[in-house]
């Protein structure tokens, strides 16, 4: 039992490692994209950012990041490896410090230190069951009645959402990542089992051939790429520090229902560890916002854009944006200077 319990231990924590380590990956490559389009914009002859070898760097990371995560879904529970995402926003507070040379604040300081005791309580209270999930036992769970009346419930919410977006034309930040939430709760649940069925697989204790593996890897492809479209679409309606934030918190809970409900990650868990649990993921969440409210602040403060190929004007010319204007950034077509110029 002592060794089984070990073992257990053991492959949870390589799930934790890989699921930070991954995300940590994941913010190194988006400050190299970001970096590989700063250089672009600086030189003289403007080149495709697709032809830059330091953004396909960035990619490759990338790529080697969320494969990595995928990973940890076959060797830790949902319930830990959803939350850890927090990594990546806290990594990217403080590798843009010295890697863009952005000014180091004390909020992201505090956020961080915030953000890292989260971690360190959800890890250490998070439940601590097998991770080995063979087809036949997700088949179980995926006619449990507990999943089948959580299922009947989001997919009611989602339409709901869905006919608000759709027919009533609302974009509110809330219901798109709402219905972004809600299809990332399928995404972990497909995600976790096509990780344990290949992890097992590989093993030697083959489940690729059962039906189940394959329904799980459309649901988990199809699912992603809703997500990613209603992302976009946030995305393009809402500044990032709004959505980074909102967005990790509605990830972070649907993931945890879902381990909770599907998997029943909290089956046998005592009170005392689902209360650190929880208070460590909202040290988490609070962090988060504490460094994505810091980012919008420090975008605020410089609200003035750069007139340096505007004709007429110096290199230290500038222009203030009115935001309640149609012409946002641009120049007033009233002035004299422009009238001469067009």
């Amino acid at each position: 039992f002592v060794f089984h319990w070990f073992v257990i231990l053991q492959t949870q924590l390589l799930g934790v490692l890989l699921a930070a380590a991954s995300n940590f990956l994941i913010s190194v490559s988006l400050n190299i994209q970001k970096c590989a389009h700063l250089r672009l914009v600086c030189q003289t002859e403007l080149k495709p950012y697709s032809r830059s070898k330091l953004w396909w760097c960035g990619i490759a990371l990338l790529g080697l990041g969320e494969l990595g995560n995928f990973l940890a879904y076959g060797f830790a529970p949902i319930v830990v490896v959803a939350p850890l995402g927090c990594v990546s926003v806290i990594g990217s507070a403080f590798i843009s410090a010295f890697f863009l040379k952005k000014t180091m604040r004390s909020a992201d300081i505090v956020g961080g230190t915030l953000t890292v005791t989260g971690i360190y309580l959800l890890v250490t209270f998070a439940p601590k069951v097998p991770q080995e999930l063979t087809a036949r036992q997700i088949q179980n769970y995926l006619v449990s009645w507990p999943f089948l009346v959580y299922s009947i419930l989001e997919i009611i919410t989602f339409c709901i959402l869905l006919y608000f977006y759709k027919r009533k034309a609302v974009k509110h930040i809330m219901v798109l990542l709402m219905m972004v939430a809600l299809l990332a709760s399928l995404t972990v649940i497909a995600v976790k089992a096509v990780a344990s069925m290949i992890t097992l697989s590989v093993k030697g204790k083959m489940q690729l051939t059962y039906s189940i593996f394959y329904i799980m890897v459309v649901l988990m492809a199809s699912s992603c790429a809703f997500q990613v479209k209603f992302l976009n679409q946030a995305m393009h309606l809402y500044e990032a520090t709004e959505i980074v934030p909102i967005n990790f918190v509605f990830f972070a809970t649907s993931a945890i229902l879902s381990g909770v409900i599907f998997y029943q990650e909290f089956q046998s868990a005592s009170l005392l560890s689902v209360f650190m649990f929880l208070f460590g993921c909202l040290l988490s969440f609070l962090g988060v916002f504490i460094i994505a409210r810091n980012e919008k602040e420090k975008h605020l403060q410089n609200p003035f854009i750069e007139c340096r190929h505007i004709p007429g004007h110096k290199v230290t010319g500038k222009i203030q944006p009115d935001s309640h204007s149609s012409c946002y950034g641009t120049l007033n077509k009233e002035d004299p200077l422009v009238k001469s110029q067009s």
